[in-house]
């Protein structure tokens, strides 16, 4: 029996079909069919971006053509009522809770993931993610805001965890030499959800809107079925390289960094680093500046700029009429899209210069470049430079979306590649915290300057900007305190072989790539890119489409 059969093949009598030794890799698999295996997970699932498409819709459930108002109507009542239509603020919970769950499902079913396997990981997201929708379809049929919650929120947020951890450790270990890169692949198709799930909302719900219906549940269901079977189709296209796999004419190169480990340290024990708290307190601080800024984007930038957005540089926000507010709230819809672009370009930019420059550096990079934008922005404000003020906020994006999709890199560089999934998992409740902590700070700080009296401006947001800047200066400190690992940390040689054994014919053995991960962008991976690369290239033209009336 050759070495390839040795540690590729064997006995499959018992294992299961969504078990984690049925998708250990066989010679003459390719290494680039995995990334957009895990890219039709992210795109279905970054969909959680874009749900606020159906807000208003939702809001006249009932009415139709007007919402069916209640004045006395309590966030506790809205969960139950068949007779008043939800707000806007009750439905937006559901965002909330996507975000909470995502970040908590990630930590307490990471350890099990690594441990069953990307596809049965996959799998069961997609049930959770698609499930959830369905549920909420059935919530809006019988007006019942609870199963929504339920359905999308807790259920679908579960199947967002799963799904974004999924090939988190899978595609680091199929592309050791570059870390960065295949995680941004992945993880840029979650930013790039929206793109793709809202305009294709807007459709559906236009297409069955009826004289009763506003379409809303319609669209669940067929969006439910269309991501089921992406999802299925992407948790069925795992696999893993089996123990001691390296890529063809590949070796690891002599360390030129201490920042980057070859050993391996154990779920049990990340947590008890201060490295690990120092990494998740730069992806909070990373991530909370720039989600209040996401959440804030359209607002932001019609107030600053007003009268400006459609010729009218001398007419402030309070002196717009409807009409003139409706045509400013189109253009920056424009800017909130551009906002998304750069959110996907910078996870695959920043996450493959990471591989160059290092990960620690490329923190450095977000941390010192935001901390500068974010100073300039309230004078690009005051000059009514809009080009500079998008391009800053495009720049602030991109590193946003670059530091979820470095982050991974960085947890392998530190802890090794045998826990990475699960500690990313832990890792992602900093997200969670981030999107509580990250709007509060934006939303509250306007509405303390509006209380205090600011109009609607550019002064309006300049404190916030400054705040959001500190928080920077906070992650840049945290990112300049992460040092190598202590050697006691690690795992014994022994103890890694161990957990390697379940997955690997032999517990020790040749390296080598066994004739598996070569081929490079042949046929057949080729019409996998296309699969999930014609969807994404049709979001990227329609975004790009309404963003022109952002400088037209």
């Amino acid at each position: 029996m050759t070495a390839a059969e040795t540690r590729t093949d064997g006995a499959l009598a018992g294992v299961g079909l969504l078990d984690r030794e049925r998708i250990v890799a066989r010679p003459g698999f390719n290494r680039w069919l995995v990334p957009p295996a895990a890219l039709a997970i992210h795109l279905c699932i970054g969909m959680a971006y874009g749900f606020s498409v159906f807000w208003l819709p939702l809001s006249k459930s009932l009415g139709i053509t007007a919402s069916t108002a209640c004045p006395d109507l309590t966030l506790a009542s809205a969960l139950f009522t068949t007779t008043c239509d939800w707000r806007v603020a009750d439905l937006g919970w559901i965002y909330t809770l996507f975000f909470v769950l995502l970040g908590s499902s990630a930590a307490i079913w990471g350890g099990w993931l690594e441990r069953a396997g990307p596809r049965k990981a996959g799998v069961v997201s997609a049930c959770c993610w698609c499930g959830g929708i369905i549920l909420a379809a059935i919530g809006v049929i019988t007006h019942q805001l609870w199963l929504m919650w339920l359905g999308a929120g807790v259920i679908g947020g579960i199947g967002l965890g799963l799904g974004y951890i999924s090939p988190v450790s899978t595609l680091i270990k199929w592309f050791p030499d570059r870390r960065g890169m295949a995680t941004g692949m992945a993880i840029m198709g979650f930013g790039g959800g929206a793109m793709i799930g809202a305009p294709l909302a807007n459709l559906l719900m236009n297409t069955f809107k009826t004289d009763s219906s506003v379409g809303v549940w319609q669209t669940f269901i067929v969006m439910a079925v269309i991501y089921f079977v992406f999802m299925m189709g992407g948790a069925f296209g795992y696999r893993i390289p089996p123990a001691g796999w390296r890529p063809e004419g590949w070796t690891p190169p002599a360390a030129k960094s201490t920042m980057i480990t070859t050993k391996h340290v154990h779920l049990r024990d990340a947590h008890r680093t201060k490295q690990f708290w120092l990494i998740w307190a730069v992806l909070c601080l990373n991530v909370s500046a720039g989600i209040g800024v996401i959440g804030m984007a359209s607002p932001m930038l019609q107030e600053i700029f007003a009268g400006s957005l459609i010729g009218l540089p001398d007419v402030g926000f309070a002196q717009l009429d409807a009409g003139q507010k409706a045509s400013i709230a189109t253009i920056a819809a424009g800017f909130a899209g551009l906002l998304s672009l750069f959110n996907i370009g910078g996870r695959f930019f920043w996450a493959s210069l990471s591989d160059k420059i290092g990960r620690k550096n490329t923190y450095y990079c977000f941390f010192v470049l935001g901390i500068v934008l974010y100073a300039l922005a309230p004078t690009f404000a005051g000059m009514g430079n809009k080009a500079l003020f998008v391009l800053a906020f495009g720049i602030i994006l991109s590193m946003y979306g670059g530091g979820f999709a470095t982050i991974p890199a960085y947890l392998a560089d530190i802890f090794g590649t045998q826990f990475v999934g699960a500690i990313h998992g832990r890792l992602l409740t900093a997200w969670a915290t981030a999107g509580i902590v990250g709007p509060v700070v934006v939303n509250y700080i306007r509405e303390a300057q509006i209380a205090a009296g600011v109009a609607p401006g550019p002064t309006l947001y300049t404190g916030t900007m400054y705040i959001l800047a500190g928080m920077l200066a906070l992650g840049l400190i945290a990112n300049a305190l992460i040092r190598p690992l202590s050697d006691k940390w690690f795992m014994s040689d022994d103890e890694v072989a161990a957990l390697q054994a379940k997955s690997a014919a032999v517990n020790a053995g040749p390296t080598g790539s066994f004739g598996i991960g070569t081929g490079g962008l042949d046929a057949k991976a080729m019409l996998a890119w296309a699969v999930v690369g014609i969807p994404l290239l049709w979001g990227v033209w329609v975004t790009l489409r309404a963003t022109l009336a952002l400088f037209g």
